[in-house]
């Protein structure tokens, strides 16, 4: 799986999610390894899209379609600065990866040490005990930026349950395990809160 993740500052919530509806609508039929994408915009007018295709080649081909060209220039009128893009080969999932069922995502940017350590630790994991801990998680999903950088998604049964669950205290089992996850990363993280999230996949 190939991830691209766009961000950027928008002005006009309402046309920019006319634009993704469309997307879905019209250009999807035709789309090239396209499997599926996951965005929203947050409070402060900030979108973000994760889009999902079964290569980079196919993710390349998608985008020098003549239509898809010309939507996107039609979608870059609405942003105000700078759009950013990262090109992600090295993706994965945990849990029960991502779902359109979702109807609360929170977007994770952060820095990775050791993406093959991280990588490594996420396969020894079983989920069981946060399964049962944290119902209100379905899964999430990976994409490494190819220079440090990581963008994570996770994906929850609604904000109201995310919330909650939030505030509940971890047995000491899981607070080690998160702990020793830590290690791998560096910094702090950016959240990005996805309350009405536009999940699309192919029909």
């Amino acid at each position: 799986m190939f991830i691209q993740v766009i961000q950027g500052h928008v002005t006009d919530r309402d046309e920019v999610k006319e634009a993704m509806d469309r997307w879905v609508r019209d250009l999807a039929p035709g789309s090239i390894g396209w499997l599926g994408s996951t965005g929203g915009i947050t409070d402060d007018d900030t979108f973000v899209t994760l889009a999902r295709f079964e290569s980079r080649e196919a993710a390349r081909r998608n985008s020098h379609r003549h239509e898809q060209e010309q939507w996107w220039t039609e979608l870059s009128k609405t942003f105000s600065g700078e759009v950013t893009f990262h090109d992600c080969a090295e993706t994965g999932d945990w849990l029960g990866g991502g779902s359109d069922d979702a109807g609360f995502v929170q977007i994770m940017h952060s820095r990775v040490r050791d993406l093959a350590g991280l990588r490594a630790w996420m396969d020894r994991q079983d989920y069981g005990m946060l399964r049962t801990f944290r119902p209100d998680i379905i899964g999430g999903l990976w994409a490494a930026h190819g220079d440090g950088g990581l963008t994570e998604a996770v994906y929850f049964t609604s904000e109201a349950e995310a919330r909650a669950g939030e505030g509940k205290e971890a047995p000491a089992e899981m607070r080690a395990a998160m702990e020793e996850m830590r290690q791998f990363y560096e910094g702090d993280f950016t959240y990005l809160d996805l309350k009405d999230p536009w999940l699309a996949s192919p029909r």
